[in-house]
């Protein structure tokens, strides 16, 4: 009979959960209820590893043998080792079934060899995860209960505040806190400056460059950006709440508590959906006028359906760009977004691909590239494409596949899995020389040996994670350039015989790791996954007919 331990402890486990603790335990009940006679017992630890899921290395090495037949029973210490999660649990037990392997709790005492054991793991499974989901919807009922009396309940700290920490005593004499946001004078004064600045001329581009002209910072000390400005700008946290603001917020989807009172608004559960955000009158002075805020408000709204419009009108939006996500400026490295241009000469309106650094800090003199006119690169980027030597690609691709196939760590593995099962061997045997030992100086020595050897032990386990640890990385290379092969070979059929944008997109996504337009010499490099040295160059035709000024 093949029994396999298996033992998990995270970071934050008891003492009292130690793996050496959890397999002594399993062994002890497969001698006391098991026939162990002729059994092979096989153990597989994963330690520092979270229950949350499954993706744990030696877990994985544990179903593998599971499904190469080299296991009949599978024993832990508690569920819980084998997962947190109910799905994860399901599936597992599932393909233990599948491969007649009975699966045994002990500190539950379940045992799957029988339909009742089966039944009740599950149950027991599920009433693990109720327990783990109920004490995160506890946490959270606690913030949002700080979110609709105003509180801050802690993240990043706005520009104009700080936190400061208040200690009371409740209706049970015990001590609580919580935080506060406590204004800063000086930081609320560049808040007021952008509110009236981009009323008066109504251009957050401009207001960036006057920011970082006259020496404004973030609250970390930056210079101002786009997105920042944006924030701070659409942010409730300012705006002296009266029933106008809470009918906008409301008419917004978010879910308003508190009664207006001048005072600011903070939110809670910013990244869910919107029906789950929570916006509340807070306990700071608001600084901005309702009026000023909602005319703010306003302006963004029609911003964002006049682009919109001109997307869906157009049919030039982002969607339309083939190579987004993929061009990088060769001047300074950052990315290339998509920009829209409604003021052509010609009254058309165009995209094009702008530094995303020159977009950041409204300056020449941080990025120079000039923008490109995003159909006329991608149509000149498609007929290089077109006429790539497939064949020289996947020649590298097969040659690296090889090496690959043929560095493995198996050998590796298995001498350093040997030379664990000999000093494991080693200290049980020089447990049995301390148990008959009469000197207390030879026990010493004896237990000092043990150390020592404990010490290798641990050596050897450290050096087998990370030989595993290579190993799947091996692997999902190989498995990486697997996939770019086929993609190759299938990428002109399916690339030139498509009309669907999305589609030719992502087989562009899963074959070129980035495109640098080199401004200089006037080309494009196209850099393709796990090949280094190899670009597809592509000289720029007509180049000054479709760059465009900032």
């Amino acid at each position: 009979m093949k029994i396999a331990i298996y033992s998990r402890k995270s970071v934050f486990s008891e003492k009292g959960d130690s793996i050496e603790n959890q397999i002594e335990l399993c062994k002890n009940y497969c001698k006391n209820h098991l026939d162990i006679k002729n059994s092979e017992f096989y153990i597989y630890e994963d330690e520092g590893f979270s229950g949350k899921n499954i993706n744990r290395p030696q877990f994985k090495k544990l179903i593998d043998d599971i499904k190469n037949n080299k296991i009949d029973i599978l024993i832990c210490y508690r569920l819980d080792r084998i997962s947190r999660n109910v799905a994860d649990f399901s599936s597992t037990l599932d393909l233990l079934q599948e491969y007649n392997v009975n699966f045994i709790s002990i500190k539950e005492q379940f045992d799957t060899s029988s339909p009742m054991g089966r039944a009740m793991i599950y149950i027991a499974s599920v009433f693990a995860q109720l327990e783990r989901e109920t004490i995160a919807e506890r946490v959270k009922d606690n913030m949002l209960q700080l979110a609709k009396v105003g509180k801050w309940s802690g993240g990043q700290l706005p520009l104009g505040f700080i936190s400061e920490k208040v200690t009371y005593t409740n209706e049970e004499m015990k001590n609580k806190s919580f935080s506060k946001l406590i204004p800063v004078k000086d930081e609320l004064e560049i808040v007021k400056f952008i509110y009236t600045n981009y009323i008066q001329k109504g251009s957050i581009h401009n207001l960036v460059k006057e920011l970082n002209n006259i020496g404004y910072k973030t609250k970390t000390g930056s210079n101002f950006e786009l997105s920042g400005v944006k924030r701070i700008l659409k942010n409730s946290l300012y705006v002296k709440s009266d029933e106008s603001t809470h009918s906008y917020l409301k008419s917004k989807n978010y879910n308003v508590y508190g009664n207006p009172n001048g005072n600011g608004y903070l939110t809670y559960n910013k990244k869910t959906d919107k029906d789950n955000i929570i916006i509340a009158v807070a306990s700071h002075k608001g600084i901005i006028s309702s009026e000023d805020w909602l005319y703010v408000q306003k302006k963004f709204d029609e911003n964002k359906e006049k682009v919109e419009s001109i997307s869906n009108r157009t049919g030039t939006g982002s969607n339309e760009t083939l190579f987004s996500g993929l061009l990088k400026c060769g001047n300074c490295g950052s990315n290339m977004v998509i920009k829209y241009n409604t003021k052509n000469k010609d009254g058309k309106n165009y995209i094009y691909y702008t530094c995303s650094s020159k977009n950041k800090s409204f300056s020449k003199t941080k990025c120079d590239t000039p923008n490109l006119r995003a159909e006329l690169v991608d149509s000149q980027l498609i007929r290089k494409i077109k006429t790539y030597n497939k064949d020289v690609i996947l020649n590298v691709y097969n040659s690296k596949l090889n090496i690959l196939l043929n560095s493995s760590n198996k050998n590796l593995l298995t001498s350093l899995n040997n030379q664990l099962s000999e000093k494991t061997n080693q200290i049980h045997n020089l447990i049995k020389e301390i148990s008959l030992a009469n000197e207390e100086t030879l026990k010493e020595l004896l237990r000092n040996e043990i150390n020592n050897i404990n010490s290798e032990i641990n050596d050897i386990k450290s050096k087998i994670n990370n030989t595993e640890l290579i190993q799947n990385d091996i692997k999902n290379t190989i498995d990486n350039i697997k996939l770019l092969i086929k993609s190759f070979i299938n990428f002109d059929k399916y690339f030139f015989d498509n009309d669907d944008i999305n589609i030719k997109r992502n087989l562009l996504k899963n074959i070129i790791e980035e495109i640098t337009f080199d401004y200089q010499n006037k080309n494009f490099n196209v850099k393709f996954f796990y090949i280094d040295n190899m670009y597809l160059d592509s000289t720029c035709e007509s180049l000054d007919c479709y760059l465009y000024p900032s």
